[in-house]
């Protein structure tokens, strides 16, 4: 984590980015300035995962940004990238073990500062909440509130992740109250070409402090 982890957070669903457009909407959101890019594929096609993880490791490290997987530490520590545990999803302190000091791990932790806490023990990077708003990926996530971000922030000095349908509306809200990174699915690659992702995506860090 050679610069501080604030700005976009892209999560590229593979439901959301079939038919070809993982790769191009990918590079868009890094062109665009994503900070973190996510891949999450909750598939079991294994030579498939393997070879865009790969590809999408590629494009993170021309654009100077860095690649986390989605609940496969297999995966992350063949590829040597990030990685993002759900509460089911695997051991935080086994991940960092394997992982290196250096790698970035994440971890979700719903609307709960006590789960924020434990993960926050066990060597997570950042943590995140969620959902904030009605969320197609999660929809039966438990939800956050805004006043959860201020609590957060007062109490844990790691990034704050937050996602659940977050937009360019509601974002700036989020930011305000805390959040250091803006996870976004949907409000990023739902458009219809790579330049309107670019576009959202420097949109989206347009919304962070300079300073």
């Amino acid at each position: 984590m050679s610069a501080p982890l604030r700005g976009l957070y892209a999560i590229t669903d593979s439901h959301l980015l079939a038919d070809g457009r993982l790769l191009p909407y990918a590079e868009a959101a890094l062109r665009g300035g994503a900070r973190l890019l996510q891949y999450r594929d909750k598939s079991t096609d294994t030579t498939r995962r393997l070879h865009e993880a790969q590809a999408l490791r590629d494009l993170c490290q021309r654009h100077g940004a860095d690649l986390i997987i989605n609940d496969d530490l297999a995966l992350a520590e063949r590829l040597g990238v990030g990685l993002h545990l759900g509460q089911e999803d695997g051991s935080l302190v086994e991940a960092r073990a394997r992982l290196g000091q250096e790698a970035i791990i994440g971890a979700t932790c719903h609307a709960r500062l006590d789960l924020a806490e434990q993960a926050i023990e066990q060597g997570a990077s950042y943590i995140a909440f969620g959902r904030f708003f009605d969320s197609q990926t999660k929809p039966g996530a438990p939800a956050a509130t805004p006043a959860l971000l201020d609590e957060a922030q007062r109490r844990f000095a790691l990034p704050i992740v937050v996602i659940g349908g977050v937009t360019l509306d509601n974002a700036p809200n989020l930011i305000a109250r805390g959040a250091s990174l803006v996870a976004v699915i949907a409000g990023l690659f739902a458009v219809d070409t790579a330049d309107q992702v670019e576009h959202r995506a420097r949109a989206f860090g347009a919304l962070f402090p300079s300073s």
